[in-house]
């Protein structure tokens, strides 16, 4: 039975894999399309996507315009499609339960995204949304959502979560923290021989290197040092932000590198409470 069991076992597996998602084509031209890519990235849901999903986001997108008081959306329906503004401005009612009229709970405009609930959480519209006056929206399907936009969130955050792990700065941090951290994290990447930060620039970011190794350089009288070597799981650029001064070194990129990083509202917000670690760890520029 050994032989039976494996082809069973097989087929299992085939059936259980996920469907090839296809997704949907709008065609647009280059100037809707740097529109639509420019008020997607603007948009929270959206942040998680890399180039190439957004490229394909972008292409699902179907425009829709609206005239004045027009329903997009009724409370109650069955949703398999979510909205982005592009422009204009739209009424979120609610009926509730034992009352007559419904009730204004939000105003949505340009960058906001409306009718993702139904589709994240699987239920019925939680209200209906009804345009002011003239709109353009961005319609994006079910499928495209679930696929691309929701898988992508999910991912990073597991990605980060697991890598945020094995820095050393981070040990004492709870999952629910390193969750903020992974959701408020950009990336970047540079090659080799790249500079990722200038001495004396201003600094606005915090670095983790993700992968690829990179150096400090520390220019004196026209004499560059090499104070600091990089790895992945290494951090820099805290100085700066600790003490609101210029950067203290320059950072190369000695092979081709990929960064994370936290802008300066984040580091604040999110790593605060580590000053006193990351102060006492900056001796080494010195």
């Amino acid at each position: 039975s050994g032989a039976r069991q494996s082809v069973s076992a097989a087929a299992y597996g085939a059936w259980n894999q996920k469907k090839a998602f296809t997704p949907p084509v709008h065609p647009k031209d280059d100037a809707t399309k740097a529109r639509v890519r420019e008020v997607l990235s603007s948009s929270f849901m959206f942040k998680a996507l890399d180039e190439k999903d957004l490229a394909t986001v972008v292409d699902a997108t179907e425009p829709v315009a609206l005239g004045e008081k027009e329903r997009v959306i009724k409370q109650g329906d069955d949703g398999d499609f979510m909205f982005v503004v592009m422009d204009g401005q739209l009424d979120c009612y609610k009926k509730f339960p034992e009352e007559e009229n419904e009730k204004l709970v939000k105003t949505v405009e340009k960058g906001d995204c409306f009718g993702e609930l139904a589709l994240l959480y699987n239920c019925p519209r939680a209200a209906s949304v009804e345009s002011r006056g003239a709109c353009e929206l961005l319609k994006l399907d079910s499928e495209t959502f679930t696929n691309i936009v929701s898988e992508a969130a999910r991912k990073k955050r597991e990605r980060y979560d697991a890598f945020l792990q094995k820095v050393d700065l981070l040990k004492g941090v709870d999952s629910y923290e390193r969750s903020q951290i992974a959701d408020a994290l950009a990336s970047e990447s540079h090659t080799s021989g790249a500079v990722i930060v200038k001495q004396d620039d201003p600094g606005d970011k915090f670095y983790i290197v993700e992968e690829g190794t990179a150096k400090a350089m520390k220019s004196k009288g026209g004499v560059e040092t090499e104070v600091k070597q990089y790895q992945a799981g290494d951090y820099f650029g805290e100085l700066a932000l600790l003490r609101n001064e210029p950067r203290a070194a320059s950072v190369v990129a000695t092979a081709d590198c990929q960064v994370l990083t936290l802008d300066r509202r984040s580091f604040k917000r999110l790593l605060g409470p580590l000053a006193n670690i990351l102060t006492r760890a900056t001796e080494q520029y010195k």
